[in-house]
């Protein structure tokens, strides 16, 4: 029998007919089989399909047939990922706030590709955050490839960085001037990607929010600040770290309510060590950067939580207190 129309792409429109069409609910007759291919001008009998078929799980892709009355019915079996992991990825997408809103549409539309059409309906959910808002740097895709590029080949990176102003403009900062800083890793934190790097001029670990970076180029000097990143731990330094804010580095004795366990925990993690101190509280050392982040942090948690040390710690949440209180009372007088 002569060959059909086309042959050279059967097997690849065999596949994407068998991939957007069936799955474990979803099923194909041959007589179908035939009849979609022909929408692509491509042309087999029945006997040569039965030999594709069996060639897609060179790909990877495992098709099984069931007798259905007098027909069998086929569909792909497994896939590279299950609808529930699908499902996992889109919700992180939808709520990540350094995705900007078209990416995050763009990233869907390619996740639905890795399931039949049926599944890619369920994968088109609504994930409500409270507050969330959405960046606005379309390039932090390619802020990010620059980065690992840049820590892949032990380069430096520069780059301008901007803030927004009262007239909501973006500005450079530094009055444009290029940050000459050396990647060392990125960091997720409080809804926002970070570069982690070191200063050499101001000898200092130093952190950026990585959709307020602009223009980034790889530097052709090799990156410095090796031996502070062998003794960082970057879970821990972004644990230290309220919103990514920075302060000097204390050990900080707090006094909790026994109710706020969970609270303690969320933050600081399980292996941090709770000693009872009454009935009802116990004490807790936690390694912090000090900052208006961190004071702003127990103030809201009311007189549930206290700082009982060191004493310059006390101090400075003594002087915040008084002074968000100053604050509140000058603005109920107005």
């Amino acid at each position: 029998m002569p060959k059909g129309k086309n042959q050279k792409f059967k097997l690849y429109r065999l596949a994407q007919i068998m991939l957007e069409n069936t799955d474990e609910e979803h099923y194909i007759t041959m007589p179908e089989i035939k009849e979609k291919l022909e929408e692509y001008e491509v042309t087999a009998d029945r006997k040569s399909l039965y030999n594709d078929l069996k060639d897609l799980e060179k790909l990877g892709i495992e098709v099984e047939g069931e007798p259905v009355g007098n027909r069998y019915h086929y569909h792909v079996v497994e896939r590279p990922f299950e609808l529930p992991e699908l499902k996992l990825l889109v919700d992180a997408i939808q709520s990540s706030k350094f995705i900007t809103q078209k990416k995050t549409n763009t990233l869907i539309k390619k996740l639905e590709k890795l399931v039949s059409k049926y599944d890619a309906q369920k994968l088109q959910r609504q994930v409500y955050v409270s507050g969330r808002i959405k960046a606005m740097n379309e390039s932090i895709y390619y802020t990010v490839d620059a980065i690992h590029n840049a820590i892949s080949e032990n380069r430096k990176i520069k780059f301008q960085y901007y803030q927004w102003n009262v007239k909501k403009e973006m500005e450079l900062r530094h009055d444009g001037a290029w940050y000459h800083i050396s990647p060392w890793g990125l960091s997720w934190d409080d809804e926002n990607y970070y570069l982690v790097g070191y200063d050499s001029e101001a000898e200092l670990i130093k952190h950026y929010r990585v959709d307020k970076m602009l223009h980034i180029k790889m530097s052709a000097e090799a990156r410095e600040g090796k031996e502070y990143f062998k003794q960082l731990d970057m879970a821990d330094y972004t644990k230290k770290s309220f919103g990514m804010f920075g302060g000097k580095e204390k050990t900080v004795k707090l006094l909790v309510d026994n109710r706020l366990a969970g609270v303690i925990i969320d933050r600081f993690g399980k292996d941090i060590i709770f000693i009872p101190a009454d009935e009802n509280h116990f004490t807790v050392n936690v390694d912090v950067h000090v900052s208006k982040q961190f004071l702003g942090w127990v103030f809201s948690l009311g007189e549930q939580v206290k700082i009982l040390s060191p004493e310059e710690v006390v101090e400075q949440m003594q002087g915040e207190v008084k002074r968000l209180v100053e604050q509140y009372d000058s603005r109920v007088k107005v």
